[in-house]
């Protein structure tokens, strides 16, 4: 037997933080102890993992002594503070949040992609937005045999993204629909009802009118795929699903690609299932894809707006792929290369 590991889920309560202490399980990452931590608020309650009841802690400064790897789900103050903590006490952090992405010194990790950047790390190898993620793992494959030169992708991305409290609005909201009380909807999460509607309006608004969304799609691109002067431009959209992204991505390449070669190298790609048979109606959706660690990939074909231009249908579980799993898939890459 391999060595096993003290390990510490901080945000441990949250959606995303639930979903990690899943996918360890899971994935039977090997681990000796599990620490489980978040706020005051959550700190006492009891969670059932691998078969024992684990009593979840206040986070602490003290909360990462003997610790050999931390998986942060937390909002970013909450990473920064205790990020560098976790480091000094001699952890490795895989973090979730946004504190460290663009950080030239912190690497931005998936696993499909640039699995060779984890040795990069000083302490601290973030994990990329969830939009992200599986648009890269989607590219790459293609990227590899020739080389992307624009990008345009829409997204239209679920209510999980933006935590528990955004579910329960939309449940609430669809029930009220229903019963015919939709005069009684009053948002508290997004700033519009989301049942049975929709907003392009995902995180703050910049200078130049974008969102904070698309403008973290394009730079995490450009830093994960290794691609600095790739032109990119991204639009986000906040749909009524509850768990799953889907994205519309178009691609120009160096060199013209048939579709029929595109479905081969991704059929053949990591993390990626082809699902694309327009006759039979077969493309990805999101509620199949909830619940999965793969990136579906879908109405793969040509369009005439770029010179060999290429598009696609891409679908992921945003708290799994999008979140937790990529995160565990870091730390296996870790324990694999030894650097651990």
């Amino acid at each position: 037997m391999g060595r096993e590991y003290t390990v510490a889920v901080v945000g441990a309560t949250g959606l995303v933080g639930q979903t990690m202490c899943a996918v360890l399980e899971e994935r039977r990452f090997p681990i000796k102890q599990l620490r489980l931590l978040a706020s005051a608020r959550s700190a006492d309650s009891v969670v059932r993992w691998s078969g024992q009841d684990i009593v979840v802690e206040e986070t602490r400064d003290s909360s990462f002594e003997g610790v050999d790897l931390v998986l942060i789900s937390t909002g970013t103050d909450v990473s920064r503070r205790f990020s560098p903590v976790a480091v000094e006490a001699g952890a490795v952090v895989v973090d979730n949040s946004a504190a460290f992405r663009l950080e030239d010194w912190v690497p931005l990790v998936v696993p499909e992609v640039n699995p060779d950047d984890v040795a990069l790390h000083k302490g601290i190898i973030a994990n990329p937005n969830c939009s992200t993620i599986q648009m890269v793992v989607a590219l790459n494959p293609i990227h590899k045999v020739n080389p992307i030169k624009r990008i345009v992708v829409d997204t239209y991305q679920s209510v999980s993204g933006t935590g528990k409290e955004a579910v329960d609005e939309l449940r609430q909201q669809v029930d009220l629909v229903a019963r015919g009380r939709a005069g009684e909807i009053t948002p508290k999460v997004y700033p519009y009802q989301i049942a049975f509607n929709l907003f392009p309006h995902i995180d703050v608004w910049m200078d130049d009118g974008s969102c904070r969304e698309e403008w973290k799609m394009v730079r995490e691109t450009k830093k994960i795929m290794h691609l600095p002067d790739v032109r990119m431009v991204a639009t986000t959209a906040r749909v009524p699903v509850f768990f799953a992204h889907s994205e519309a991505v178009h691609v120009e390449l160096s060199e013209p690609m048939t579709p029929d070669e595109a479905r081969e190298l991704l059929s053949k790609a990591p993390g990626v299932v082809v699902q694309d048979d327009v006759r039979a109606n077969l493309y990805p959706t999101p509620l199949p894809a909830q619940g999965h660690d793969e990136v579906f990939v879908g109405r793969i074909r040509k369009n005439d707006v770029f010179d060999n231009g290429l598009s696609m249908w891409v679908v992921a579980d945003n708290i799994r792929k999008g979140a937790a799993a990529n995160a565990v898939q870091i730390a296996e890459v870790l324990v694999q290369k030894g650097l651990l």
